[in-house]
């Protein structure tokens, strides 16, 4: 599930959301750009768990963001070895998985509303060349709010197979998930069309 605000004093917490997400973008494209080896991956998620750890969250936290972060791991591995050679493909997947949790960082030290303002606020100027804030706001929004809703729709079909005795599958799990995430699109397309939004 996607993560989200939690309540704190530290610093990270108190910085304002646009300068955070200033520095989530030079950041994640410094990592992009120069983490290219090991050594350099160790390094900036060595930075990442330094940033946890000052915004007050301890190693069970960083574990359970990490494991929340495991099919990732391994769809971007297996993808890039079919193409690359193993260290090649290990140290792009360590580059996202970096870049994954720095942004993380961010959600869970800043409150989701701020964050859509500062996109506004970020995005007035464009407004000259035709680009609309408040809807890039209100996509960013339905965007934050329908990850954890699909997560939980995931959770619910896992837990009705466990309990008629089936054994947990992939395949089992896709076509019972498609349905009903194109329901509640459907639904939320629904909702905002009544709303007066096109």
């Amino acid at each position: 599930m996607i993560a989200l605000y939690r309540p704190g004093t530290s610093p990270l917490h108190r910085l304002p959301a646009g300068p955070k997400l200033i520095a989530l973008m030079l950041l994640a494209i410094a990592i992009t750009v120069f983490a290219s080896n090991a050594w350099s991956i160790a390094g900036a998620s060595a930075f990442v768990v330094a940033g946890y750890l000052v915004a007050g969250f301890g190693p069970l936290e960083i574990l359970r963001q990490l494991w929340t972060l495991r099919w990732i791991v391994v769809v971007t591995l297996i993808t890039q070895v079919i193409f690359l050679p193993l260290p090649v493909a290990a140290t792009n997947t360590g580059r996202v998985i970096t870049v994954v949790m720095l942004a993380t960082l961010v959600t869970l030290t800043t409150r989701t509303s701020a964050l859509l303002d500062a996109v506004e606020r970020g995005l007035g100027p464009l407004r000259r060349i035709g680009v609309d804030p408040a809807r890039v706001g209100l996509l960013m929004a339905m965007t934050i709010t329908v990850v954890p809703v699909i997560a939980g729709y995931a959770a619910t079909i896992r837990d009705a197979q466990r309990a008629r005795g089936a054994k947990p599958q992939l395949r089992m799990l896709v076509m019972p998930l498609l349905v009903m995430s194109l329901k509640h699109a459907d639904e939320l397309g629904d909702a905002l069309v009544a709303r007066g939004a096109e």
